[in-house]
């Protein structure tokens, strides 16, 4: 039998994970295959399993796949619907070990294809020390008119952002992830709009961004970003590591980044603030609900594996209560329920137990093979809005406008 291939997303905590739980499952099923296993960033991975076809003509026989791509994947026939086979044999608890929302972007047109493994939605991860602080809140309290608290809405997040800023002591209000990398800037648009009540999405379920919620959201967001008495100054050059790192090192007081970067906090050696942090929902307007941003990865199998019988037991193996936990301790964020209650887990990371919270208000991008365009529209217009005076207005009349021109 030639080498069993899976094309891993290049981070330590999967590659790590995925070696023990492949050995364990050799070990327990007594199956003497060799595997080969290459982790790949994020461009590669994709070129690999989708663009070249590496999924379609067997070179893959598993693939970890994000969930932006899952429908390009099914639309270009490179990945196994899994429905018959997890009719006959079901992973463990399956589906009700798993929140709902973490089962509905692999289900597309009545098959599923792929099981999720990692997780960890967008929150606001904000320094527990500093709110809890007697003097602190004293202080703000004085200057504020009002008890200092997690921010419920925008305004209260730049006051609380300003109070907190203080260069001299290398300590700023808040970090972003402003790099134009075509994610970050577009995930912080949409939660913006989102919690303001907008939509991307108009009445007949086409993107459209041109509207009075999208105006708002821009509006506050350039903003926000380049307000030099709240924001760390790093920002414009962060990407969402960079970001998290900067959190991490204790350099920001507040930080709207995925859980993950929270959990870092709390199990990295470079961290300072390790016991001081917490997370919450995001701010938002009074009227409109809170929000947050949902894109986890998936275990897939490729269409043209030969080993198609072997790869889904493996992925039940790898996706039970034990292997689930097993990447969170690695330094994941498992995607089970059973994980997010674990008594052991919520003793290192006091509130892992909050991300079926924030599942609960989880929003998901637009499924369109268009997306990934459009993404770098958004990305190109939010970076002007930060750079120049154009009104936001003109900048989202002129992007609509571009959005439309993909699909005529």
């Amino acid at each position: 039998m030639e080498k069993f291939r899976i094309a891993v997303r290049k981070f330590s905590p999967f590659e790590s994970t995925l070696q023990k739980l492949w050995d364990n499952f050799c070990l327990k099923n007594n199956i003497q295959i060799e595997v080969e296993m290459i982790p790949l960033e994020l461009h590669d991975l994709y070129e690999e399993t989708i663009t070249n076809k590496g999924l379609k003509t067997g070179k893959w026989d598993i693939a970890h796949l994000n969930t932006d791509w899952i429908f390009d994947a099914a639309n270009e026939k490179a990945v196994l619907d899994l429905t018959s086979f997890i009719n006959q044999n079901p992973p463990q608890d399956y589906p009700e070990g798993w929140h709902q929302s973490l089962l509905n972007l692999q289900h597309i047109n009545g098959s599923i294809y792929g099981l999720p493994f990692h997780d960890g939605p967008e929150c606001l991860i904000y320094r527990k020390d500093l709110f809890e602080d007697v003097t602190e809140k004293e202080n703000f309290k004085k200057q504020f008119g009002y008890e200092l608290f997690p921010p419920k809405n925008w305004e209260q997040f730049t006051q609380i952002a300003s109070f907190f800023n203080r260069p001299e002591s290398n300590l700023s209000g808040c970090v972003f992830a402003n790099y134009p990398d075509g994610h970050n800037m577009v995930f912080d648009f949409c939660l913006q709009l989102w919690t303001r009540g907008g939509s991307l999405l108009d009445h007949q379920n086409k993107i459209n961004i041109n509207h009075n919620q999208a105006v708002k959201a821009l509006d506050y967001y350039r903003k926000i970003v380049n307000n030099t008495n709240a924001v760390h100054p790093g920002s414009k050059n962060f990407g969402s590591v960079e970001a998290g790192m900067a959190f991490a090192e204790g350099q920001a007081a507040m930080a709207i980044n995925w859980f993950g970067f929270a959990s870092m906090c709390e199990v990295i050696e470079e961290s300072k603030v390790k016991g001081k942090v917490d997370i919450t929902e995001l701010p938002h307007d009074e009227n409109h609900k809170t929000a947050s941003l949902n894109v986890y990865w998936l275990y897939t199998i490729g269409i043209g594996s030969k080993n198609k019988a072997l790869a889904f037991d493996f992925l039940r193996f790898a996706t039970t209560a034990e292997s689930d936990k097993l990447l969170t301790t690695e330094g994941g964020i498992g995607c089970r329920k059973s994980t997010w209650n674990d008594a052991e887990i919520n003793k290192t990371i006091p509130y892992y137990h909050k991300l079926e919270m924030l599942h609960e208000n989880a929003l998901t991008l637009p499924q369109t093979p268009i997306w990934p365009k459009v993404a770098e529209l958004i990305d190109q217009m939010v970076l002007k809005a930060i750079e120049t005076d154009i009104p936001s207005e003109k900048l989202l009349e002129q992007t609509q406008e571009n959005i439309e021109k993909l699909t005529n």
